[in-house]
């Protein structure tokens, strides 16, 4: 099952996992609603697609004004975003994800995959955020923590 990542955030913050606040947004004009009712004075607009490195892409665009938010959501909605993860066809932004863009003091990395050749979910983090993950997975392993999950057991802490 693929979900995006304002689906993956919706789940932790019903789990209790403080998530800066956002909003899925289908046009440009909802992407400035959705920033408008979010409040901040900086925004993250992100492509939603089924695929990671999407900042490296492009997929990701810091905005500063309603304008900018406009902008970027005018810039991604539609079109074929390719990134490592999704060959040269790339695949079609449909809908962008708005967030508050809260200053932070440090970015990690959660991610949850689907191991096939073991047939169970790999939990992997890294205290070095996402932007290079597949990089540091392929250079450093002992970098990242991974965990495999049983499914009868579930994730134990």
């Amino acid at each position: 099952m693929d979900v995006h990542e304002y689906q993956a955030k919706e789940i932790l913050a019903a789990h209790g996992v403080a998530i800066p606040p956002g909003t899925v947004a289908f046009s440009p004009d909802q992407a400035v609603y959705a920033a408008t009712e979010l409040g901040g004075s900086h925004w993250v607009v992100k492509a939603q697609i089924h695929a990671g490195a999407r900042g490296k892409a492009g997929g990701v665009k810091l905005c500063r004004t309603y304008h900018e938010v406009q902008q970027a959501a005018r810039d991604l909605l539609g079109k074929r975003l390719v990134t490592t993860q999704t060959g040269p066809e790339g695949k079609p932004v449909q809908r962008v994800y708005v967030e508050v863009a809260d200053p932070f003091e440090r970015e990690i990395y959660l991610g949850y995959v689907l191991d096939r050749k073991l047939e169970r979910v790999r939990v992997i983090a890294s205290k070095h955020g996402g932007m290079d993950i597949e990089e540091i997975a392929r250079t450093a392993p002992d970098e990242l923590l991974q965990v495999i999950v049983e499914p009868a057991v579930g994730l134990q802490q």
